[in-house]
């Protein structure tokens, strides 16, 4: 679907117009800034000067995206994408925020039910990848709507089909079973789009502290392995998996001293101000329905085996399994990464301290899951010249290579998720990146690639 980017067509003859960005901000210079740096990326342009001149735009012709600043007179950008949402729901919600208002965020989450929120000072690249994000899965729900519709009418259409038309009704069968195939495509691609945004999202908060980055996909990567060794069912691993990708959201208020200082050495204050985080996070998540099991799972990732955790200091097996393993996988990488402690340890020194507090702080089942999944690790390790996935120079990278890994930049932005099948057009733009940031990224790559 290259149509999102603007660049792209139906078949080689026919160009698609390129997606319109509607800008709203009460500020001249911010909408100019926008103005130019979309232009020149292909993109057309409107722009409006507050809440009620953005609603006469949207009005007056198709908008494909809007991006609205959060404080404007009159009108909020809150109120701005709840009326956006209500009368244009097909336009995807971006907020553009200056400050660290989570109770604004929230509402322009629930009422306005935005895609994503971005920071000022923005990043050049990073809104460009945010707002090609979102048209990606504008351009993905509207695909599937008309899979849906294809499917709906010929289901009408074998309704109407004489029974003794057997060679008629086998080839609208096989037309109708196709159908569905490109359904199921479309639907997995939508559950991978859903996931690799929540990558995104979770990269903001890594963003502010150079020390978190790749924690949260370290420990969602851990705790869907500790979930599998446990034999929870898929459903239950999956859940776990989102849960440790958003463990850390509640943070997204954080100041920098209290996002920066390792918790055992926060003051009093700061500690209850730490222990809110995870509540924070749940109330934030609870709105979606797919998230309720990962945002019941956040929400006791702070509980103790032991009953000396918050908030509810729950004992044993009342936590649910979801946050005992979420504990561990989060402890031990923090040990690792200095978040914890003031100093960073070893992997083993890690895993000698998570055993220390099996039966207090931490299940024993899961402690032992852990002990297990390391010890495969360094089996793994003293047999590296039998691994199938290597990682590449991006010079050697080829058509129809598949990414093993998410592809990370150093300061742990998401650039491409695991699975993406590499093209001669994605290979370039990794070039030119690795080029314009002075970078040697290495690819991790499937094998079965020369």
């Amino acid at each position: 679907m290259t149509q999102i980017l603007g660049t792209g067509s139906t078949d080689d003859t026919t160009p698609l117009p390129s997606p319109t960005i509607l800008c709203v901000d009460d500020e001249p210079s911010i909408l100019s800034a926008l103005r130019r740096l979309f232009r020149a990326k292909g993109f057309q342009v409107r722009v409006a000067e507050g809440g009620q001149a953005g609603l006469e735009v949207l009005a007056s012709e198709p908008i494909d995206l809007v991006i609205s600043d959060m404080r404007m007179p009159e009108m909020d950008g809150v109120v701005f994408l709840e009326q956006v949402r209500q009368r244009w729901p097909d336009t995807m919600r971006l907020l553009l925020t200056g400050y660290a208002d989570i109770t604004s965020i929230m509402g322009a989450i629930n009422r306005g039910e935005i895609y994503r929120y971005i920071a000022k000072p923005w990043d050049d690249n990073d809104i460009i990848l945010i707002v090609r994000s979102a048209l990606q899965q504008r351009a993905m729900e509207q695909e599937q709507r008309r899979l849906q519709a294809l499917i709906k009418a010929q289901n009408e259409e074998l309704k109407v089909l004489n029974a003794s038309l057997e060679a008629k009704v086998a080839e609208r069968t096989a037309d109708l079973k196709q159908s569905n195939s490109a359904l199921q495509v479309a639907n997995e691609q939508l559950k991978n789009n859903f996931i690799t945004s929540i990558k995104i999202f979770t990269s903001l908060i890594e963003l502010r502290a150079s020390h978190l980055a790749g924690h949260s996909r370290r420990v969602a990567d851990l705790a869907r392995r500790l979930a599998q060794k446990l034999a929870l069912s898929n459903k239950a691993a999956q859940e776990v998996f989102v849960a440790g990708l958003l463990h850390e959201i509640g943070k997204v208020g954080f100041d920098d001293d209290l996002l920066n200082t390792p918790v055992a050495m926060l003051n009093t204050a700061q500690l209850q101000a730490f222990r809110k985080h995870p509540p924070r996070a749940a109330q934030l998540l609870f709105p979606l329905p797919e998230l309720k099991g990962a945002a019941e799972t956040i929400a006791s990732q702070l509980e103790r085996y032991d009953g000396t955790g918050y908030p509810e200091g729950l004992v044993g097996k009342n936590i649910p399994i979801g946050a005992r393993i979420l504990l561990v996988a989060s402890d031990y990488d923090s040990l690792q990464i200095g978040t914890l402690a003031q100093r960073k340890l070893v992997p083993a020194k890690a895993l000698e301290s998570i055993m220390e507090g099996r039966g207090k702080s931490y299940d024993p089942e899961v402690v032992n899951a852990l002990a297990y999944l390391m010890g495969e690790a360094e089996q793994s390790a003293g047999m590296a010249h039998l691994a199938v996935d290597a990682p590449r120079k991006v010079r050697d990278l080829l058509p129809g290579m598949v990414l093993s890994r998410d592809l990370l930049t150093p300061s742990g932005l998401l650039m491409l998720t695991a699975g993406h099948v590499l093209e001669d057009a994605v290979i370039s733009k990794i070039m030119d990146f690795e080029k314009s940031m002075g970078l040697n990224l290495m690819v991790e790559v499937e094998s079965g690639h020369p």
